[in-house]
């Protein structure tokens, strides 16, 4: 069991942020302590919603009195999302010279996807890819995001590998690319992009389910799953199989359910004991 600090956006109905990440850790398993960045009344995909975008003096506030009581000495994994607030980028890059050496920081890069666009605040994305990737250990961009990080347009696996290196470069020892689609992607299938500083890469497919419209919070789910295997000591390949076989399930689970938020619940023996999903290594 690793003890995994998790710094997202709450919402008090539905699964995005903490809300999709926080449970499916512990059916893995890990202790969790969960610090807010937002509290909303829902997810911003509804178009309208009420609540609070927390001041960095809170976040600090908060992470000062864990400090406090010998909370940050007990950390192994760090995930990170959306953050509603550029200041609160600074805080988690000065917490991680509080946390103890070696400690995993996985890096949600949360800023905008396919369709929509940027949906965060202005210098959001600059903190992400100027200061965030040098001392990330793992991020999870998707498609979207990878392209801005990396400023390369992705339109076939190559591309997508290629990015990947280039993210490396720039600091992560693994990446995840989720939402892959490019000029091979048959129509009926989604793919994730795992890759390593030392060159491993791995590819999944999983079948693209008709939702409409798409659930919000499923990326938050991803890598909360993907760091929780990782933590246990998982491959990246299995960390990969395992991910993408509890999302697709997630998926599967929603649908049936003919709701517009994650089935998280109903998914939970899928997080915890997922099927074996056939990876590809590239």
């Amino acid at each position: 069991m690793s003890h995994i600090l998790s710094i997202q956006s709450h919402v008090a109905f539905g699964h995005v942020g903490n809300r999709a990440a926080v449970f499916p850790l512990q059916r893995l398993g890990h202790e969790v302590t969960a610090i807010n960045t937002v509290q909303f009344s829902n997810h911003t995909g509804y178009g309208s919603w009420t609540g609070e975008v927390f001041s960095a003096a809170h976040i600090e506030d908060v992470v000062t009195g864990l400090e406090k009581l010998g909370v940050l000495d007990t950390v192994d994994g760090l995930l990170t999302g959306y953050l509603g607030d550029p200041a609160i980028g600074q805080i988690i890059l000065d917490l991680l010279d509080r946390l103890p050496a070696g400690v995993k920081w996985l890096c949600d890069p949360v800023m905008g996807d396919v369709g929509r666009g940027f949906f965060v605040r202005p210098g959001i994305p600059d903190y992400f890819r100027d200061r965030a990737l040098a001392r990330a250990g793992i991020i999870t961009p998707n498609q979207f995001e990878l392209e801005f990080l990396t400023d390369m347009t992705i339109a076939t696996l190559g591309d997508a590998r290629e990015a990947a290196r280039r993210a490396h470069a720039m600091g992560p020892e693994i990446v995840l690319v989720t939402s892959l689609i490019h000029d091979q992607t048959a129509d009926t299938e989604i793919q994730m992009l795992a890759s390593s500083k030392a060159g491993h890469q791995f590819l999944v497919s999983t079948p693209r389910l008709p939702l409409d419209p798409a659930p919000n919070g499923a990326g938050d789910c991803t890598s909360a799953l993907f760091l929780g295997h990782i933590l246990s000591g998982a491959s990246l390949d299995t960390a990969l199989s395992k991910t993408a076989s509890s999302i697709f399930a997630l998926f599967q689970k929603t649908r049936a359910a003919g709701r517009r938020e994650l089935a998280l619940i109903a998914a939970q023996d899928d997080f915890a004991h997922p099927a074996a999903q056939t990876v590809t290594a590239l």
